[in-house]
């Protein structure tokens, strides 16, 4: 190894270790956040779903594209940052970047990172339903656990809907 491997190494270490001592996620909690850009791509990762931990990673790239939070162009994380906010294995990472590559929703530039594709993913309408009520279901119960009305939780998504679009 020579001294700017050694110096380039040093920096990707010093910084790896400022991200997750900068990040919000408890260790207690199975979440991570990565930052794409300015806009921030949040990845809420369950390992007790069922679902392998790249699949959830490809099917929440593949629903943050669908929802116009990510766009042509966008780069995405590199393996390395993103697994380090993750608290994952980088070949989990660079498995679900790699499928999405060979699907044509990812490109990979060398030496300038990983970049959504002109490609749209295709879900079948089904399982971006199922999502959907997979996701209200559980947000529900949180609520229902909270002791939150059924009122009080409407007023609560409207006014957050009204703050988001300020």
């Amino acid at each position: 190894m020579n001294s700017t491997t050694v110096n380039r190494r040093k920096n990707e270490d010093k910084a790896a270790r400022h991200e997750r001592g900068a990040g919000t996620q408890s260790s207690a909690q199975n979440r991570g956040t990565a930052q794409l850009h300015d806009e921030t791509i949040r990845f809420t990762l369950d390992p007790a779903n069922g679902t392998p931990i790249y699949r959830q990673i490809i099917q929440q790239i593949e629903y943050a594209i669908l929802s116009e939070r990510m766009r042509p162009g966008d780069r995405l994380p590199t393996i390395r940052s993103l697994a380090v906010a993750l608290k994952t294995n980088p070949n989990t990472i660079a498995k679900a970047y790699g499928e999405l590559e060979i699907r044509g929703i990812l490109e990979t530039q060398v030496g300038s990172g990983t970049f959504i594709a002109d490609k749209m993913p295709v879900l079948e309408d089904d399982s971006l339903n199922r999502k959907i009520r997979e996701v209200v279901s559980r947000f529900a119960h949180e609520m229902r656990d909270l002791g939150v009305e059924k009122r009080e939780l409407i007023k609560l998504i409207e006014t957050y809907l009204k703050e988001e679009d300020k």
